[in-house]
């Protein structure tokens, strides 16, 4: 009995699977040709459809992507745009203090705002014009020659005087600036830096940069600039007696009408320089090749060439 029942079970399972596998095929197998058709192109419709619904979810994912992306530009930019307007602001913040330092009584205030102003120049290459000019009125104003003025000194005065102390002794704000101004990168499209009319006797500038600077009618007698580029600068009648210049270069610059009288220009490049009425003496001391000759076809007049010494 029971062996009949299991094989009763057996059966009947046996007839179930054929069922479910075999019956759907002999449906598919019993359609008509136009129905079977109608399925396969029901399927490619929702194969296509799919597809469609896809290429729309990419399409979407990319938009959403560069959207994305151009938000994060956007933020980025207004986030440079504001650290940029805090930069500018904190210049203009820390401008105005220096130059408001520039004109107090203490020394050592007027000193600071120089350095102040030299790291704005050294920070921000748009304010380096800015500086400069500002530096360049400090020293006119602040140790100025009028010469040609009523009751300004002669110029030049009848003698040098040697026992005058070096500028960085008597007027240290002066020869910081001096320094501060020759030392800084310079600003493009800036207009030169004016020092002329400025007293800078005995100043101590080496190996320093002053190209291009107006230097007219100065005072820069027993100055020290050994290695100075003075390069295009206008020193017209200025007073460079007793002047340190062994190996300044001093290219294309105009010294018409300066007084060298006892200048040390051994090694100077003198190339393209209008030395047209400039006055010299036999202690002016001249570059190699630079003879009475030389000299007098160059408009060097009062001179007697003095060969470099050792």
């Amino acid at each position: 009995m029971a062996r009949r029942t299991a094989w009763l079970v057996t059966i009947g399972v046996l007839v179930l699977l054929a069922v479910i596998v075999v019956v759907p095929q002999l449906q598919v197998a019993n359609l008509p040709d136009a129905e079977l058709r109608q399925v396969a192109e029901a399927d490619k419709r929702i194969q296509l459809q799919q597809a469609q619904e896809q290429l729309r979810n990419n399409v979407r994912s990319t938009l959403l992507q560069a959207v994305a992306g151009l938000l994060v530009v956007i933020g980025a930019t207004a986030t440079w745009y504001q650290v940029r307007v805090n930069r500018d602001g904190q210049i203009t913040d820390r401008y105005s203090r220096a130059v408001e330092h520039l004109g107090s009584d203490n020394v050592d205030v007027r000193i600071g705002a120089l350095y102040a102003l030299e790291r704005i120049a050294n920070n921000s290459a748009e304010d380096r014009r800015f500086v400069q000019t500002t530096i360049g009125s400090f020293l006119r104003n602040r140790s100025p020659w009028p010469a040609g003025s009523p009751g300004a000194p002669e110029h030049p005065t009848p003698t040098v005087d040697e026992t005058l102390p070096w500028l960085w002794m008597r007027a240290q704000d002066v020869e910081t600036a001096l320094v501060v101004l020759a030392r800084q990168p310079k600003a493009r499209d800036a207009p030169p830096v004016r020092l002329s009319h400025v007293d800078l006797r005995s100043a101590y500038l080496e190996d320093h940069d002053l190209s291009g600077a107006l230097i007219r009618r100065s005072n820069l007698a027993r100055a020290w600039l050994p290695g100075t580029r003075l390069d295009g600068c206008d020193l017209h009648a200025a007073d460079l007696r007793l002047a340190k210049l062994a190996g300044a270069s001093l290219r294309k610059a105009s010294v018409r009408e300066a007084y060298l009288q006892g200048a040390d220009l051994r090694g100077a490049d003198l190339e393209g320089a209008d030395l047209r009425g400039a006055h010299a003496d036999a202690k002016t001391t001249w570059p190699a090749g630079y003879t009475p000759e030389v000299l007098r076809e160059r408009g060097v007049i009062d001179s007697a060439a003095q060969p470099p010494g050792d």
